[in-house]
């Protein structure tokens, strides 16, 4: 047997069960998400604002998230109602150099985007533990037939 092989199948193993992460997730525009609906931000700025109306709950530029969600914004910039606008069309989100721009809603905000990448995951680990009890059940009964 060449005394390489187990090398290289212990390597192929652990390759398999180290969790692999995205490089990136690619966003199509830069969004905020308030009461279940994602609205894209544009640079439109906002002069009259109404009242503060929520706030950013959850950041990130690599995955989803639920609640008031941003891919741009940090956890706690402040979404205003803006004067003469319905909420259904347009907010006003609070920028990091204290200026406010429009946000246009898009649409609702599908949180089963985030529900099926968590069992795709899970699904993955299932997969990788499987193909790993296989290989170790493989290397010993080659072990217990050379004795």
């Amino acid at each position: 047997m060449n005394p390489r092989k187990p090398l290289i199948e212990a390597i192929v193993l652990l390759v398999m069960l180290v969790p692999m992460k995205a490089l990136a997730t690619s966003w199509v525009y830069l969004f905020v998400v308030w009461d279940g609906y994602i609205y894209v931000v544009g640079d439109e700025q906002v002069t009259s604002l109404d009242e503060k109306i929520g706030a950013v709950t959850a950041y990130s530029d690599m995955e989803q998230y639920a609640g008031n969600f941003s891919n741009i914004y940090p956890v706690g910039t402040s979404y205003y109602a803006i004067k003469g606008i319905d909420t259904a069309h347009a907010i006003a989100v609070h920028t990091p150099n204290d200026t406010y721009v429009k946000a246009v809603r898009e649409g609702e905000y599908k949180e089963t985007t985030l529900q099926k990448s968590v069992w795709y995951k899970a699904l993955g680990g299932i997969v990788a533990i499987g193909l790993g009890i296989i290989f170790l059940m493989r290397h010993f009964k080659k072990r217990a037939y050379k004795k």
